[in-house]
């Protein structure tokens, strides 16, 4: 596969492109995400599903951008597709052949349920695993659904439901009772069973969930991986299909999505209420990433490796040059919390965020060696993201940020206490890194002593010189249920 590759994807409501780069194998990163509000199909659902000429047009306009800024980044690839506005339109013709006769784009127009597979593809590779959850994808013209357990996608449909099909079709006529019926009727073709959770794809449900964020002041500002709150997700929609359009801003709806937010709302109410659903989370990821992954992951099944997460072989492959400390500092803290784990009552579920937090412990080293765990810290936190949920990222990221130094302040778990362990915990595991890391400091190609644990107190048996190892360790803010003590080689 190219080392950088282009994805566009024409949908009813937007064209999107992201640029995406690999830094090795299986790990890559964006390099840049362009949007571009088209309403390609604007005006089509009233004539018969024809593209009209001024939409035709912006699409057009922004396509000719995008291959701009595609080409500034030299990439090698350009994958394109097209969703249901194209799929319904008798003259889709027109608009392909034009665009690739002027512009040299090939245009591929998916089927639904290729559409909804591509999703499916996305949310089960780049999300915390999840098992019996449908991801639901509301565009413009219709909406997506699969089955994700694990990593597995299963029976991708495509149904005619869309925020703007039933804008142009019902909700400019006023005609809610027929919405209703109409999304009841396709909904009913679907075979789903015991499913309790969501995972919302597409701009309608990424929109409520973020006016969500924003009326609850949700501390971390990253919409991939939000697991909102069940009730106060229907109440939301509830009041955003009462609202008349001039107090949607009140319900923090953004202006650029007044005109669709309700019909995607009904949509939404509609699903939940028919599949009683019990869990809502929400994907910044979708078809572009689901068309990405299915082209580089086509060797293995359109699935990662086992044990393979793309974000942390990222932060590896960009930001770590001595990956053998890195890797001794997992296996250290790895050691140091099984030793003293019990006697400091964490739940063994912590284990993984220590080892990861050690292994990602240098990253900011890269950037500014003075400022390396604010970097960490920010790095970690923005970068995270695939495969984790917020606790987990944000957890690994605090442990970075005050690894060597104070323990967590007390501003900084008060800002996001929500999305941390309880602050006797976060205080234990912030030690036990910042132990891994001091007794490290002086960088050995491997591990220099032997550890054992006994009477609340962590002994350090020297096999060599471990003088800034002992000064680095005098300096750390000791939790009081544990000591330290060297015990020179004999």
């Amino acid at each position: 596969m190219a080392k950088v590759t282009a994805v566009i994807d024409i949908g009813s409501n937007s064209a999107r492109m992201v640029v995406y780069e690999k830094t090795s194998r299986f790990a890559f990163h964006m390099l840049n995400e362009t949007k571009s509000k088209v309403r390609i199909s604007e005006d089509a659902y009233k004539n018969g599903g024809n593209l009209q000429e001024e939409p035709m047009q912006r699409a057009y306009e922004a396509l000719c951008n995008f291959l701009s800024i595609a080409k500034s980044y030299k990439a090698k690839k350009i994958l394109c597709v097209a969703t249901s506005a194209l799929r319904d339109a008798p003259n889709k013709s027109v608009f392909i052949q034009r665009i690739r006769k002027e512009l040299g784009l090939n245009i591929k127009v998916i089927p639904g349920e290729k559409e909804a597979l591509f999703g499916g593809i996305a949310a089960a590779n780049l999300l915390p695993r999840q098992e019996n959850a449908i991801t639901v994808d509301i565009g413009g013209g219709s909406t997506e659904f699969t089955l994700i357990n694990g990593k597995n996608v299963h029976n991708p449909i495509s149904l005619n439901l869309g925020a703007v099909r039933l804008k142009e079709l019902f909700f400019d006529n006023d005609n809610i009772k027929e919405a209703k019926k109409y999304i009841d009727n396709e909904l009913e073709k679907l075979s789903f069973e015991n499913i309790d959770t969501i995972i919302g794809i597409g701009g309608s449900f990424r929109a409520i969930a973020l006016a969500l964020m924003d009326m609850e002041n949700y501390p971390f500002e990253k919409i991939h991986g939000y697991e909102a709150d069940i009730n106060k997700f229907k109440n939301l929609l509830e009041d955003i299909l009462d609202a008349k359009e001039k107090d949607l801003k009140s319900l923090h709806i953004k202006d650029e999505r007044f005109d669709v937010i309700k019909p995607g709302a009904l949509i939404l109410l509609r699903i939940i209420k028919k599949f009683h659903i019990k869990k809502l989370i929400t994907s910044g990821v979708g078809v572009r990433e689901g068309v990405y992954l299915h082209d580089l992951l086509r060797t293995s099944n359109f699935k990662f490796p086992e044990n393979f997460n793309p974000s942390v072989r990222y932060l590896l492959d960009r930001y770590v040059d001595n990956k053998q400390y890195s890797n001794l500092l997992s296996k250290v803290a790895k050691e140091i919390f099984d030793l003293v784990s019990k006697d400091l009552e964490i739940p063994q579920e912590y284990r993984f965020h220590i080892a990861l937090a050690a292994k990602l412990y240098p990253v900011g080293g890269s950037i500014h060696y003075y400022s390396k765990h604010k970097h960490s810290y920010y790095i970690i936190q923005a970068t995270l993201e695939y495969g984790f949920t917020h606790f987990d990222t944000l957890l690994i990221a605090t442990l970075d940020r005050y690894a060597k130094r104070k323990l967590p302040s007390k501003e900084h778990y008060e800002k996001y206490k929500r999305l941390l362990p309880k602050k006797e915990i976060l205080d234990s595991l912030s030690f036990i890194v910042s132990i891994a890391v001091a007794l490290l400091t002086h960088k050995p190609q491997q591990k220099d002593f032997s550890l054992s644990y006994k009477d609340h107190t962590l002994y350090v048996l020297e096999n060599g010189c471990l003088r800034v190892s002992q000064e680095a360790i005098e300096k750390l803010k000791f939790i009081k249920s544990l000591d330290i003590r060297f015990v020179p080689y004999k």
